[in-house]
């Protein structure tokens, strides 16, 4: 049974985004703490497929890690990997936000899966978009380690699609900034279906404090 490792790594901090929503908006991230990019390295295998996504704060995140890493990696880049599109919730405050959805929060994320922000798109949509890139790799690289560096949102869209969840029961999941995730994906063999094992969730041992 062909065997293919995800690890899943959330990009740094963003800077400069003064507390707006940002979304799918290229804003750049924080990659000085060496401590947290050196950890994660040793954490990551030196064979792997690198893939990234077009928002340049998951290749600022990549590149701060094979600084410390063996691995000389050219970075796939994958569109349906990129976070949510908020559409004309982007560059808002949390607050502005909340006075125009009148007071109609969401406990996890900024609204229910299932809803479309106005020029955006769902989280559901998301899950859909993420799951047919996760299948495209799996075949592209059957058998290999993928180090994927990504987004809160499609990362819970991976854990959702590798779990079976709802969209809405996919953003249950916490995935902080430079955590790691690790999924593993056993492909279909001998009249067996497909199936996922997930290993790691969130994972922090890298970081200060932890």
């Amino acid at each position: 049974m062909e065997t293919t490792r995800w690890w899943w790594v959330r990009h740094a901090p963003v800077t400069g985004h003064d507390g707006r929503i940002y979304g799918n908006r290229d804003v750049a991230c924080d990659c000085s703490d060496t401590a947290v990019f050196r950890g994660l390295a040793g954490q990551l295998p030196d064979q792997a497929a690198w893939v990234v996504t077009p928002l340049g704060r998951t290749r600022q995140t990549a590149e701060a890690i094979v600084n410390h890493h063996p691995a000389e990696p050219e970075f796939d880049v994958e569109p349906h990997l990129a976070e949510q599109n908020f559409g004309n919730w982007q560059g808002m405050t949390y607050a502005e936000l909340d006075q125009q959805r009148e007071g109609d929060w969401h406990r996890f994320w900024l609204a229910p899966a299932e809803e479309t922000p106005p020029g955006g798109e769902s989280f559901a949509t998301v899950c859909q978009r993420v799951a047919g890139a996760v299948s495209r790799l799996n075949q592209r690289f059957s058998g290999r380690d993928i180090i994927c560096v990504s987004h809160g949102g499609p990362i819970r869209a991976a854990l959702g699609h590798a779990l079976g969840l709802t969209p809405e029961a996919a953003l249950a999941f916490s995935i902080d900034n430079c955590a790691l995730t690790r999924l593993d994906h056993f492909a279909a063999a001998d009249g067996k279906p497909e199936s996922w094992r997930v290993a790691l969730v969130n994972g922090r041992p890298h970081m200060p404090g932890s």
